[in-house]
């Protein structure tokens, strides 16, 4: 997005602190690169509201970006607790297991949600943990560092 639309968004959320657009706002920057402003704008909102869980997956995601995995991994796992099919923070926290080192089958593991019953339960699963296998394969490759 444009630094007009991340400008907008910063003035509605100053314009009422109260407001949950901090949570689009912080993902735009997130998606800009600016991670520590996404950071500081997700704690202040999460302040506000403390279970706005997309929010706190914007959170994680940004610590992830920022290499402070422990803070990372905290955010991410209060998401997947109480949504277990959150795909994004259940990414995350297997993209955390793969830069400590974690085996594929490991990441593999926390990448995929709980069973559910049945054998479309189990084909559903998956398949969403192969997405998923793929997404962190992808990742790694886009986040190699020289």
């Amino acid at each position: 997005m444009s630094d007009a639309h991340i400008d907008n968004l910063r003035r509605r959320v100053d314009q009422d602190p109260a407001s949950i657009a901090f949570a689009q706002l912080a993902e735009e920057l997130r998606r800009a690169g600016r991670y520590q402003e996404a950071v500081d704008t997700c704690r202040a909102g999460l302040r506000i509201h403390p279970d706005y869980l997309s929010a706190r997956v914007t959170l994680g995601r940004a610590l992830l970006e920022l290499d402070r995995l422990d803070e990372a991994r905290d955010e991410l796992e209060q998401v997947a607790n109480q949504v277990p099919q959150n795909q994004p923070a259940r990414r995350g926290l297997a993209e955390i297991d793969r830069r400590r080192g974690a085996s594929d089958a490991t990441m593999l593991s926390v990448a995929q949600p709980p069973a559910d019953e049945g054998a479309e339960g189990r084909l559903l699963r998956t398949v969403t943990a192969l997405e998923q296998w793929i997404e962190a394969i992808h990742v790694a490759r886009t986040h190699v560092r020289p």
